[in-house]
């Protein structure tokens, strides 16, 4: 089982928490802690052998640590999963690979896409296609009818598989750092609109990916992962996008996985990742 904490730093808070795991009878099987000195915050990922009652351990955990603690014992050992999707196919059809042969560390529910090309690949791997199209719709209208095939599954988060739409703050803000996006740049660099083609006018000899989660500001959400390869002068603009599939369908692949392994903690808009 995993015991994940985040909290104020103070000194002993280690040893608290281990003798806690020690007097209840359960082996620490890992440990990972950071403390991160400016923000004076403690960060623990904990993997004990086994737990017969997670409840009574947590509130025991938390009544060692500062007030302010978050402390989980084996949250959610598999994920559900909701996954939006567009045109392109490569994200999705690993996502589906590693969702068939239980793999993926969560459990797709659907796919939701705004157009019916995926639909097909979709259906093949028995999992729901629902096409919520935006097309001649207010943004409104369209995120309430996309919020409308969403709930019913109840996702523990939303995955935006090259999913080429805007999402509004306020449909944002009811999955709050839920919503995990592949951008196919090394954000900071060439956010927004075609990152690929403001790669090629600058002439970098380095093309990323970065997977992130989704706040209000576009593409600025806390980043989980990250993933480059090298190109040349040679390269065109359909070589950068080919190349840089494969480096998308990995970044995100990477931060699913340690997502749903409970190995990354969010705050101020940064993360800490416990690879």
């Amino acid at each position: 089982m995993v015991i994940v904490i985040q909290c104020k730093d103070g000194v002993g808070l280690v040893a608290a928490i281990s003798s806690v795991l020690a007097n209840a009878g359960y082996n620490i099987v890992s440990m990972r802690e950071h403390v991160d000195l400016e923000e004076n915050k403690f960060f623990a990922r904990i993997v004990v052998a086994e737990i017969s009652d997670p409840q009574n351990i947590e509130k025991a955990i938390t009544k060692v640590l500062p007030a302010d603690a978050i402390v989980k014992v084996n949250p959610l050992p598999e994920k559900k999963i909701v996954v939006l999707v567009t045109k392109e196919h490569h994200c999705l059809s690993d996502i589906l690979t590693r969702n068939h042969f239980k793999t993926l560390g969560a459990s797709v529910q659907c796919v939701i896409g705004n157009h019916p090309d995926l639909k097909s690949i979709t259906e093949r791997f028995e999992i729901p296609f629902h096409l919520v199209s935006h097309e001649n719709k207010s943004r409104e209208s369209y995120e309430a009818e996309l919020m409308a095939k969403i709930v019913p599954y109840n996702p523990d988060y939303l995955i935006l598989a090259k999913f080429m739409r805007v999402l509004s703050p306020e449909f944002i803000g009811s999955f709050k750092l839920k919503i995990i996006n592949i951008h196919h740049s090394f954000l900071p660099a060439f956010s927004g609109a075609n990152p690929y083609r403001q790669a090629l006018k600058r002439g970098v000899k380095i093309i990323g990916a970065t997977a992130h989660f989704v706040t209000d500001d576009l593409d600025e959400g806390p980043i989980i992962t990250q993933k480059t390869i090298s190109v040349n002068h040679s390269y065109i603009l359909s070589d950068l996008i080919r190349a840089g599939r494969e480096n998308e369908t990995s970044a995100l692949a990477k931060a699913m996985q340690l997502v749903f392994e409970d190995r990354v903690f969010v705050y101020n808009n940064k993360t800490v990742v416990f690879e």
